[in-house]
């Protein structure tokens, strides 16, 4: 629903949402008639919330459409992904505290690994760790290209931040990475006549940042996606009355967060027991918590799916922790599907279960699983729909006409 004809039916109180993500919950079978990730992990948590609440399965763009993680999570949000479009750069630079005005453009980077013809052999060199990479951000840093400033930071493991500011920048530049090994990264290519001085001067930079990693066993190469600016959201308090919090660890949900007026929860530790924990202690601050996963996708990509299976269990293991709060809506769910058997996010509905004791109108599944949400009560239906759903099962809403 708009936020114009949504904010006219909100009213105050005291309830308390959570929305639960776990990042590319949607699995496969990795054999033919066998169970996904979610169906094969061990969740008597999750089961009995699905008992006592509904499920179903929800589609983050349209059919057939794989999501990125923005769009994916934008949507949740409330924010329809095809009138507000978002890049991956400014969600990344955002997420690690750097300033990003309309007509900068931020990127996020990857350290990849080249062989001896300059082809990628790991997109993303090894995981190098973060404490591996810090040094050759610094390097990154050293780096000037005349007529503009740039700036570089860390986000996490093999991942970087770019932002360049200067005059007559414009963001349509196609990502340098191929999304495959095999073949060398791709040049800024420039996808908008406004947007060829932009590309010129990220391919510049491009070619003293690959000289500069050169000699690098692992991380001798990056490419960059995701070339953006500010897109200028509607904040999330105003457009749904809430105050709403971010418990994250990796700074791009952190950055998603941020963009739309959320605050950020910031804790030690990077288990489900820390993040629930964060939520515990500023229980009383906010109406609203985001609570991110980041390692059901990771798995996914990596093509692990008991890793995926066990990331799923200590998230089920760890939620007596979060239950303990009483909240009165709870939707566990995920922003896409990664499944192990394809190793890369895919158009796959995503299974959806909401949980509100005071109000939900169960349905007869007791498990929560792909299948089971196939049949549940919430149908299936477009996750754009999870706020109204979410407020209304919340009482924040009022009736809309006579």
């Amino acid at each position: 629903m708009p936020f114009e004809h949504l904010n006219p039916l909100l009213k105050p109180n005291n309830k308390k949402i959570v929305l639960l993500v776990m990042d590319g919950l949607g699995g496969l079978p990795i054999e033919p008639g066998g169970p996904t990730e979610l169906e094969a992990a061990n969740t008597p948590q999750m089961d009995r919330l699905a008992a006592e609440g509904m499920i179903g399965l929800s589609t983050p763009i349209l059919p057939g459409i794989t999501p990125g993680s923005g769009p994916a999570h934008m949507v949740l949000f409330g924010y329809d992904p095809l009138q507000y479009i978002i890049g991956r750069g400014v969600l990344e630079a955002a997420g690690v505290g750097m300033f990003v005005r309309s007509g900068d453009i931020a990127a996020r980077g990857n350290f990849v690994t080249l062989n001896s013809s300059g082809e990628i052999t790991d997109r993303r060199a090894g995981r190098i760790s973060s404490e591996e990479a810090a040094p050759l951000v610094e390097r990154l840093r050293t780096i000037e290209i005349p007529g503009v400033e740039i700036e570089v930071r860390p986000v996490r493991e093999y991942r970087f931040a770019v932002v360049m500011r200067g005059p007559d920048l414009h963001p349509e530049i196609d990502d340098t990475d191929p999304q495959s090994t095999g073949v060398p990264p791709l040049p800024a290519n420039a996808r908008h006549p406004s947007a060829k001085h932009a590309a010129e001067l990220f391919n510049q930079w491009i070619a003293k940042a690959s000289h500069t990693l050169a000699e690098n066993p692992k991380a001798n190469g990056l490419t960059l996606r995701g070339f953006s600016t500010d897109p200028k959201f509607p904040p999330f308090n105003q457009a749904y009355g809430l105050r709403a919090a971010c418990v994250s660890v990796y700074p791009m949900y952190k950055g998603i967060s941020k963009l739309v007026g959320m605050d950020l929860i910031e804790f030690e530790g990077d288990s489900p027991e820390d993040e629930f924990s964060a939520v515990s202690n500023h229980w009383e601050d906010y109406d609203f918590f985001f609570i991110h996963i980041k390692k059901t996708d990771s798995k996914g990509e990596d093509g692990d799916f008991s890793g995926k299976v066990q990331v799923i269990e200590s998230v089920d293991i760890a939620l007596p922790g979060l239950l303990e709060l009483k909240p009165d809506v709870l939707i566990i769910t995920g922003d896409h599907s990664t499944p192990a058997l394809i190793r890369t996010h895919t158009w796959h509905p995503v299974p959806f279960l909401l949980w509100a004791p005071a109000t939900v109108r169960p349905d007869d599944q007791t498990q929560f699983g792909e299948r089971a949400c196939a049949h549940g009560g919430l149908g299936h239906f477009r996750a754009l729909d999870t706020m109204p759903l979410a407020l209304a099962h919340a009482s924040r809403l009022e009736k809309f006409g006579a």
